[in-house]
């Protein structure tokens, strides 16, 4: 069988945009010769729909897309993602389902079974559970029919599966000729990886071919990478789409397979970057992007994700020097304006902090200056900043990493001001092998910006160190205590200093507040500050002695 993968990029609630993009692609892998094309999750909507699900046309409009496609079909079937309305007296409003369209006509052939609702899925605040998969019969083949969370059910990091169902054991017993699984899996480091152990493990259970095609795309702070994919009965892969990018492919038994999966960590998250800030904008109206220019390495990774994802001619870097600047920082971030053919600017503060300074004289008399005075010049650089980004239209990126993130680095309504945080779900040492990986075939972010020591520069020879451990010891504790949950007790045990763990965990706890306001950021680990981690901002679980 000839399977066509429609590995499309979609837009949430877009029905005119997205059924264009879903009958261009039915044409030509029909004209390519394909005898079932296959789709992503809820492909006629986009992925998350969220509580657009809850407006009252949306679910209508849906069908309309979906009346619409199968009038346009000929004799190759097509599975296709959709919502169903439920028209049962109980349970949820709707089914998330997979209708089979051919020759002008569509029926509903599968619902999803397994319904997450961990890190940033949702699902069952809107939609029923199906109790079984599908299972249809086409030109002589059985095929089982699965949606993405449908083959996930695994143990998690408990030992415990999340299911009391398996929906691939029960297609196990149905003497499938083909396993195939319309999904909307958002990427993570390594997730791609984990999939394709999962979709062997199908296929060894289910003895038959399996074929999984994916969405692509960035939806908000997800970032859909697509690698659609075929197997054979023993788990290898006969073919693979291509990652991080829009791909409509016909997988047949003689194509040849080249497009293995991409091994460097590093290149995954460059590509998850820029596909995830390109969708961002684009998907939001914007054209053109501006960022702060501090010389410092976060400024500098943000800077050229956004060259790449956008063009050097539409991304504005502003250098905002206040008295206390380096004159190495300055130059720097000049250095790399041009190195990334980008427009710059230098916009000096200083008067802006001393008309704010001589205002509050007052009111500050008899006491002595302390952080409020540092984060006036962060204040002053979000105000001009956001001047700026309202009068020219363009989206303003905060260039903040998870370890500052984490612990309260920064300032709100000052370097937090911004539409999106693209490097928010990067650990500072995983800035510092990014950029170096930007370096690799010639110098994009100056190496003096790689090499110094990272500081806020908000007073006199300021380092990062005088406020925070070094980068590695407290990335590690990081991962350990916001990704991993491990109590303060067990990351002691693991031989960090007790009081460095309880200062951070304290720090974290404490700095909720500021996430809940930060602009929304890309999500590239398995668990980001974002809809997938809800933490109470006013909280007294003692999280020290857990």
């Amino acid at each position: 069988m000839n399977i066509g993968l429609a590995q499309i990029n979609t837009t949430v609630g877009d029905m005119p945009g997205n059924l264009q993009k879903v009958v261009d692609a039915y044409h030509n892998l029909a004209a390519e010769g394909a005898d079932l094309i296959l789709y992503p999750e809820l492909v006629l909507c986009g992925y998350p729909p969220r509580d657009l699900l809850l407006k009252g046309r949306f679910v209508e409009d849906i069908e309309t897309s979906l009346q619409s496609f199968a009038l346009q079909t000929g004799a190759v079937p097509a599975l296709v993602g959709f919502v169903e309305r439920n028209t049962n007296t109980k349970g949820r409003s709707y089914f998330n389902s997979v209708a089979l369209c051919c020759e002008g006509k569509w029926e509903v052939v599968a619902r999803k079974c397994l319904l997450p609702t961990y890190d940033v899925f949702d699902e069952a605040r809107y939609f029923e559970p199906a109790d079984s998969p599908g299972v249809i019969e086409l030109g002589g083949s059985r095929i089982g029919v699965t949606i993405c969370e449908d083959i996930w059910n695994q143990p998690n990091v408990s030992g415990l599966q999340r299911y009391s169902s398996d929906p691939i054991q029960y297609l196990s017993r149905q003497n499938l000729d083909l396993l195939v699984n319309l999904s909307a899996s958002p990427w993570h480091v390594g997730k791609e990886f984990d999939r394709i152990e999962l979709l062997r493990k199908a296929a060894n259970a289910c003895n038959c071919t399996v074929a999984y095609c994916n969405a692509v795309g960035g939806n908000d702070e997800l970032i859909f990478d697509g690698n659609s994919v075929v197997l054979n009965s023993e788990g290898v892969i006969l073919f693979k789409c291509t990652g991080f990018a829009e791909d409509i492919k016909l997988a047949t038994s003689k194509s040849d397979f080249s497009n293995k999966l991409q091994e460097d960590n590093l290149e995954n998250i460059r590509r998850a970057l820029v596909l995830g800030l390109r969708d961002y904008a684009d998907k939001s109206g914007f054209r053109k992007a501006l960022l702060g220019l501090s010389g410092g390495i976060d400024s500098a990774l943000t800077a050229a994700i956004a060259a790449e994802a956008l063009g050097a001619e539409n991304v504005t870097g502003v250098s905002l020097p206040s008295k206390i600047s380096s004159q190495h920082s300055k130059d720097d971030a000049h250095e790399l304006a041009c190195n990334l053919g980008i427009e710059y600017h230098v916009l000096g503060i200083s008067e802006v902090v001393a008309a704010a300074q001589f205002t509050l004289a007052k009111p500050f008399e008899g006491l002595e200056p302390d952080v409020t005075e540092e984060n006036l010049q962060a204040r002053a650089r979000g105000l001009l900043l956001m001047a700026l980004s309202n009068k020219h239209g363009a989206l303003l990126l905060t260039t903040g990493n998870k370890s500052e993130l984490a612990v309260g680095y920064c300032t709100l309504y000052g370097d937090m001001c911004g539409g999106l945080a693209v490097i928010s779900d990067l650990p500072k040492c995983l800035v510092f092998d990014l950029a170096r990986h930007y370096n690799r075939e010639r110098e994009v972010i100056p190496l003096n910006t790689i090499e110094k020591p990272p500081s806020a520069e908000l007073r006199p020879d300021q380092k990062d160190e005088d406020s925070l451990p070094p980068y590695p010891i407290l990335d590690e504790i990081l991962e350990r205590y916001v990704e991993k949950g491990q109590s303060s007790q067990e990351i002691i045990e693991a031989g960090f200093e007790a009081a460095i763990v309880c200062e951070i965990i304290r720090k974290v706890d404490l700095n909720e507040y500021k996430r809940k306001q930060a602009a929304p950021g890309l999500k590239i680990t398995p668990l980001a500050f974002g809809i997938g981690r809800r933490m109470p901002i006013v909280q007294k679980f003692q999280s020290q002695s857990s």
